[in-house]
Parts: C-alpha cells; structure tokens; sequence
C-alpha cells in the first residue's frame, strides 16, 4: 500500500465511520477497488487499526461526557447515594453495553476477518439494514432523552451492535435504529451510539495492531491512515449531531441501497471481485 491509497482510506474511513453507512463496508468496497485483498490478515488489521484514529477523534470532541462519566462512575463505586444519579448510570450502561461485541468478536473472529468481509455480503447488509433503517423512523416516538437512558437501554442496544460486525450492517446504523426502537430521540440514540463505539473500537484496533504492521501494510501507511481519520472524524462528528437533530436516518437508506445495488452489478460482471 503506497501513501496515496493510505489517505484515501483514512478519508473514507474518517467520513463513514459515524455515519449509517458501514465504514467497514466502504473500506472494504475501496480496498477491492484498489487491488488489495480484502480477507488478508493484514488488510483487515489495517483497517481496524485505523478506525483508533476515528475514535481518538470521537474521545476528543466527548472529552467533558467522558471525564463526567468517569468521574460520576466513580464516585458510584464509593458511595450508594452517587449511584442514583444519571452519569452513573449512563457511565454503568456504557461499560455494560460495550461488553457484547468485545466477547461476540474475539468468539467469531475467524468468520469476521474470512467470510464475512466479502463484498457480497457487504451489498447485502447495506440493503438489507436499509430496511431496518427505514422501520426505526417509522415506530420512533423520540420520546425519552439521554437522562432518561437506562442499564437495560445500554445493554439491548450494545447487544445489537454486535450484528455491525457484519459488513455493511453499519455500527451507528445498528445502534441508532436500535435506540430509535427504545423510544429515544435521535441526538441521544446517536451519543450513546458513540459513547458505546469508543471502547469497542479501540479494543478491535489494539487488538489487530500487530496484522497491520507486521504484515504486507506496514506502520507507516497505517500511521498516516490513522492521522487522516482522526481529522476527518472529528469534523464528520459535529455534521452528524447537527443533522440528526433535525433530520431522519432514514435518509441514508437510498444512498446503501444504492450503493449495494452497485456492488452487486459490479461483482456480477467481474469489474471487481468479492475477496
């Protein structure tokens, strides 16, 4: 991988990490483009690695939520009266939540980094999760707001986010719906959505540190990358919670379906190959 195509995937992976559109999915649809393999060890390494940089970029722009958190967290660990109140539940909910994929992807690792990073499958999800998409608008009563998050909340939407690990499928497209489904708005179906994604992550990118630069990528296109995700994430980051606020996800829909439709038509004439 020269630097030219490592920030071009750092771009890509800077503008959709955040949006319902599957970062994993558009990286893998660019890197097949771009002539790599997309189930080599160390193309699925490099691209869990430079989603840290997108996270870095979600810590940064949380800073006060998190340090909030962490400090209501602990003071609920010391005193029963501090676990009453709302950051420490939603501090509780976070950790609780994040758990699932943690266990789901270290379980199903093999299929996650094989099969499952097919561009096939890509299409499929972004079609599929479309609908699902479409359905969260449609029952939302945007009723209930971030304070009013509870553990139970945390650990349903945190136990759907593990089907994001499905290219394609999307992770805030999985853990939105999945908030809109509990009645809450969008802003606070999208913080938590971010608040759950940051441990997540960064676990997975620790994780596969090593496959990316140890194998055919190596650390300085995965550095550079990362730096350009970083960026991109962090303005992608303000334009979401901007629009969210006033607009349905439910927009997104046309452009996965789309996009998946593409995909397919471009697998089935050969231009590109699913692996």
């Amino acid at each position: 991988m020269n630097i030219l195509e490592a920030v071009l995937l750092g771009i890509v992976e800077g503008l959709t990490e955040f949006l319902p559109v599957s970062s994993t999915g558009h990286l893998t649809i660019v890197e097949g483009l771009l002539g790599l393999q997309t189930d080599d060890a160390s193309v699925t390494g490099f691209t869990a690695v430079i989603q840290v940089g997108a996270i870095l970029a979600a810590i940064l722009y949380f800073r006060r939520d998190i340090a909030r958190f962490t400090m209501a967290f602990l003071r609920g660990l010391r005193s029963a009266d501090a676990r009453q109140e709302v950051d420490w539940r939603l501090a509780l909910g976070v950790i609780a939540g994040s758990l699932p994929i943690m266990v789901v992807a270290l379980a199903a690792r093999e299929l996650i980094t094989g099969p499952l990073r097919s561009l096939w499958v890509v299409a499929v999800a972004l079609i599929v999760w479309s609908g699902v998409m479409v359905v969260s608008e449609k029952v939302a009563s945007h009723s209930r707001h971030e304070r009013d998050t509870t553990l139970r909340d945390a650990i349903i939407i945190g136990l759907v986010q593990c089907l994001a690990l499905v290219p394609g499928v999307s992770r805030s497209g999985a853990t939105i719906s999945a908030g809109l489904f509990r009645g809450l708005d969008r802003v606070a179906s999208t913080r938590l959505s971010f608040f759950l994604g940051i441990p997540a992550l960064v676990a997975a990118g620790g994780y596969q540190l090593k496959d990316a630069v140890v194998g055919g990528v190596g650390w300085i296109p995965t550095l550079v990358a990362t730096i350009v995700s970083f960026v991109v994430a962090y303005v992608s980051i303000a334009w979401l919670l901007r629009f969210v606020a006033g607009h349905s996800i439910a927009v997104f829909a046309g452009y996965r379906v789309a996009l998946g439709l593409v995909i397919m038509g471009l697998l089935a004439t050969n231009v590109i190959s699913a692996t």
